[in-house]
């Protein structure tokens, strides 16, 4: 953990109200959808990565949109069709020529991707190669191109959207690229109140318009102050308890042994823990709790859950797998 500093308590004091102020913007354009924004607020303050599942025309672009606006960050979006290529992506060397000088050298054209927040639209239309072309970046923060590795400007984050696999026209994302996802997020249909709201506001002609709530650097600063804040060993081994309880063959979950291929690995246990941390923090409290834990265990688990032949054919859904993980493993 990393060294408490003088000036974290009145930092910590701001975060409780930063959450209320930036779902007040978000409010004004987006209605609704509560759970998806608490999950979406702690990816951002844990520097996570988020995905978000759903039908389309259900705002999902819009939100990501109206967050980067909120936080004051360069924002990029790429649409993800079956003919992108990586290089559409991260960018590409290009033959420039000094025309006085007749001199010729290679020089690399930065992507979409060198931006602070990008949204990876429909990222499951685009065939494994393409969708891989992210993976440094989300993992490292940088892009190597032609031997020469360009380091990304703080703070990057990847929003991605996702349709439904079974939609035509998708290709399921390889579990080395989810793994990197600290949370998959389910967008549903609004409520019959939501949808007249959204209609009413979407036939007016009018926009909202967002004053940002934060800046970058105060931002990195939130960032960095939530890995610094206590924590107990409890909420850690609680943690280890649930990721290792979706893993066949470690597992005491009888579901689980039934119903899954492979579970969770480690970067699930590291994900719980910083949301269960980020969340906690976001709320007004310094330390997490168990509680704080399964709050985020659903968003962190259930993309990282594959399941068998056995549980499709049955119709279980990983959501149903982790929720049987969390009734049956107890906090130490």
């Amino acid at each position: 953990m990393d060294t408490i500093q003088e000036d974290d308590g009145a930092l910590f004091d701001t975060l409780a109200g930063t959450r209320e102020r930036l779902i007040s913007a978000i409010g004004s354009r987006i209605v609704g959808q509560e759970a998806v924004i608490d999950q979406m607020l702690i990816s951002l303050f844990a520097q996570g990565h988020s995905i978000f599942i759903g039908v389309p025309g259900l705002a999902k672009t819009l939100l990501v949109q109206t967050v980067a606006d909120a936080l004051g960050l360069d924002f990029g979006r790429v649409q993800f069709t079956p003919d992108l290529m990586p290089a559409d992506i991260t960018g590409t060397e290009i033959l420039e020529e000094d025309r006085a000088t007749g001199r010729r050298e290679m020089r690399f054209l930065k992507g979409p991707v060198f931006t602070h927040l990008l949204l990876a639209d429909e990222i499951n239309r685009a065939p494994a190669k393409t969708q891989a072309a992210l993976l440094q970046a989300m993992q490292e923060g940088a892009v190597t191109a032609g031997g020469t590795t360009h380091v990304l400007d703080g703070p990057f984050m990847v929003f991605a959207t996702q349709n439904p696999i079974e939609q035509e026209g998708t290709y399921p994302l390889p579990e080395a690229q989810l793994d990197r996802f600290m949370f998959s997020i389910e967008v549903g249909y609004p409520s019959e109140d939501e949808e007249v709201a959204i209609v009413d506001r979407t036939t007016t002609g009018s926009h909202a318009a967002i004053e940002p709530v934060l800046d970058r650097d105060t931002l990195i600063q939130l960032q960095g102050l939530v890995r610094r804040l206590p924590t107990s060993e409890d909420v850690h081994r609680y943690a280890v308890r649930l990721a290792r309880a979706t893993r066949p063959g470690e597992s005491d979950v009888a579901l689980v042994n039934q119903m899954v291929s492979w579970g969770a690995g480690p970067r699930a246990s590291q994900y719980l823990a910083i949301g269960a941390r980020v969340r906690a923090a976001l709320h007004g409290h310094e330390v997490p709790s168990i509680d704080d834990v399964r709050a985020v265990a659903h968003g962190v688990l259930g993309h990282r859950v594959v399941r068998n032949f056995q549980a499709e054919a049955a119709g279980i859904d990983s959501r149903s797998i982790v929720s049987a993980v969390l009734e049956e493993v107890s906090a130490p």
